[in-house]
């Protein structure tokens, strides 16, 4: 089907959305993009573009590489004594892809130009209270009451998205009984190495941003007590400082430099079940977070949002109708993303083992390395080896 013309309404400007509004702008549609914000920002947050994901930005004309450090290897070490249990040497993965360390921000920036530059027009203060599909087109009912009409409707609206609830209904997510804490302290020019420190009941994930100048830091802890599911909440650097003050010098390090903290709880969101619909003279369908929540314990959301993008556009292309575009993109996608979604849970439990467990898992991980150092990495070749370009 020939995008040209086509008029594509897509709410959201994340890395999903932006991408997809490159993404179909390339192939000649008509794209807006919604945004509830008075600008197109993120807050200070490192996040990681694996080789799936870079893949799909080398193919829409983006150098991710210009606003990345380009990552050597991720270490899970022992969260108390701050040794080495594995290493998988991400750098060597799929070399003329590379795996990035980014800042939300500037991988937030390279998408907006990428987008702006090829026509897409980009509405900010525009905030969606609701979507309406009961008509022969979707409409975008905004919160101060006025309602657009739309064509083509890609809901990039993220965990609370009125796009998905328009398609699947209100479905209550499951606290995991973890809340996170997230953070950005001065660099320490290290090198390009995402660090997990593992312990009981909790772990601590960092590496470097903007050439070492920065460093992320994502904690995350176990406890009974509920926290909101926003990414805006502030807390106490102090609570985090108690909540790893067992982890060792290197972790207490990067904790008494923390002067700003943000803490979100995190919830467990089912991949939705219907992704897309055609109307009598329209269509609809969501993607990235809107479509598969994901718990951030494998590092795959924003490379998750990028691929859905790609195959979104390129199946509307492939086929001779919305209707036929838009089922072939929920067929390619959904296996794949409940696969990465149920992975991330899991490494959530691996990484909170205690006692026993904890010491038998951490020696069989010592073994691997020595005996087979790339057999782990292997184990992730479904994931990062995935290219959705390739058709």
């Amino acid at each position: 089907m020939s995008l040209i013309g086509q008029r594509v309404t897509v709410l959201g400007a994340g890395v999903a959305g932006l991408a997809v509004a490159r993404a179909l702008a390339l192939r000649g549609a008509a794209v807006t993009l919604f945004e509830q914000a008075d600008a197109v920002r993120e807050v200070g947050a490192g996040l990681q573009v694996s080789p799936n994901g870079a893949v799909v930005l080398r193919a829409l004309g983006l150098d991710v590489a210009a606003v990345s450090q380009r990552a050597e290897a991720v270490e899970l070490r022992d969260g108390y004594g701050g040794g080495v249990v594995t290493r998988l040497e991400v750098g060597r993965l799929r070399p003329q892809q590379g795996y990035h360390f980014v800042h939300r921000a500037d991988l937030i920036g390279l998408l907006l130009q990428g987008a702006r530059e090829v026509g897409v027009e980009v509405r900010l203060l525009s905030r969606a209270g609701s979507v309406d599909l009961t008509g022969d087109r979707p409409v975008l009912v905004m919160e101060d009451g006025t309602r657009h009409e739309a064509g083509l409707l890609i809901g990039a609206d993220g965990l609370h998205s009125p796009t998905r609830a328009a398609l699947n209904g209100q479905v209550a997510p499951f606290f995991t009984h973890q809340v996170a804490w997230r953070a950005i302290v001065p660099g320490d020019g290290g090198p390009a190495v995402a660090e997990v420190h593992m312990g009981a009941g909790r772990h601590l994930v960092s590496y470097p941003l903007r050439g070492g100048t920065l460093r992320n830091i994502v904690a995350v802890e176990e406890r009974a007590k509920w926290a909101e599911e926003s990414w805006t909440l502030r807390d106490d650097p102090m609570e985090l400082r108690l909540a790893f003050k067992e982890f060792g010098p290197r972790v207490q390090g990067w904790l008494a430099q923390i002067e700003d903290v943000h803490l979100w709880g995190l919830f467990r969101h089912p991949v939705a079940a219907v992704w897309q619909r055609a109307l009598a003279e329209g269509a609809v369908a969501i993607l990235g977070d809107a479509a598969h929540p994901t718990l951030p314990f494998l590092a795959q959301g924003a490379s998750m949002g990028l691929e859905d993008a790609w195959v979104l556009a390129d199946r509307l292309a492939a086929h001779d109708s919305l209707a036929a575009g838009l089922a072939a993109y929920q067929v390619a996608r959904a296996g794949r993303c409940g696969r990465i979604v149920q992975a991330a849970s899991r490494n959530a439990r691996a990484y909170h083992l205690g006692g026993v467990a904890r010491t038998a898992a951490h020696g069989v991980l010592r073994l691997g390395g020595w005996l087979a150092p790339d057999m782990a990495l292997r184990r992730f070749d479904w994931l990062y080896g995935h290219d959705v370009t390739a058709g």
